[in-house]
């Protein structure tokens, strides 16, 4: 009993995921001028982006906790909330291609949020690079730390203001309303709010499993360095 109540986001995150597969696909979708059948893609493709802001979130606030007390925790948290935030991105990528493909006429037209999250995918895997450029510990966690905050200070410019600034083919950029303009009607609110929900859940879960074996392999690698009884004596 108490495993069912310390792993109840789990069970919800795989509920809410089951629910979100049938109900996507299957519940009846409303008929909107363009968009068709493809407005159930909503479910999947905006989800991610919900879960990489998050997961991104997550990931500079341990970067900014390592810069104030450097431990292994905080690094791994910080660089394991990044990896999964830029796996939610290439997937968002992706799915907003195959809907673009159907709606825009092509599945990469240049579109400036297209080029941002593009660009965004590319500041983080420098990320990821830059860690693995250092041999020394502190120095990749300092370092990485560092980047990762004025990657983020980038990242929300990047996506959030400046494809707002310009002509988009993109809801809610350019003059284009978003989807609250239009009528998010209950059919698609009932699948689209448990849907951001149990994206997310599936992230976090992720990383957090990203961060127990990390942390396996650590301690791992300590006790393989650690002098046996019989070398120190």
């Amino acid at each position: 009993m108490n495993t069912i109540f310390k792993n109840w986001w789990k069970i919800l995150a795989v509920v809410l995921l089951f629910y979100t597969i049938i109900g996507g696909l299957l519940f009846e979708a409303p008929r909107l001028a363009i968009l068709n059948e493809t407005i159930r893609n909503l479910h999947f493709h905006v989800p991610m982006w919900f879960g990489m802001q998050i997961l991104l979130t997550v990931s500079v606030v341990f970067s900014i906790r390592y810069l104030r007390k450097s431990s292994f925790n905080n690094d791994t948290w910080a660089v394991e909330s990044a990896n999964m935030a830029i796996v939610f991105g290439i997937l968002g990528i992706l799915t907003g291609m195959e809907w673009a493909k159907f709606t825009w006429g092509s599945p990469w037209s240049g579109d400036p949020k297209q080029n941002a999250a593009a660009i965004a995918l590319l500041i983080y895997f420098a990320y990821l690079l830059l860690r693995n450029s250092f041999e020394d510990r502190q120095q990749k966690g300092r370092i990485s730390a560092i980047y990762n905050i004025f990657a983020f200070a980038t990242y929300i410019p990047l996506i959030y203001i400046l494809p707002r600034l310009t002509d988009s083919l993109h809801p809610g950029n350019g003059g284009n309303p978003g989807f609250n303009a239009y009528d998010l009607d209950s059919r698609l609110r009932l699948v689209f709010y448990p849907a951001v929900v149990g994206w997310t859940l599936l992230g976090v879960w992720i990383t957090t499993l990203r961060v127990r074996l990390r942390k396996v392999e650590e301690s791992v690698a300590e006790q393989e360095n650690e002098p046996s009884l019989l070398e120190s004596l």
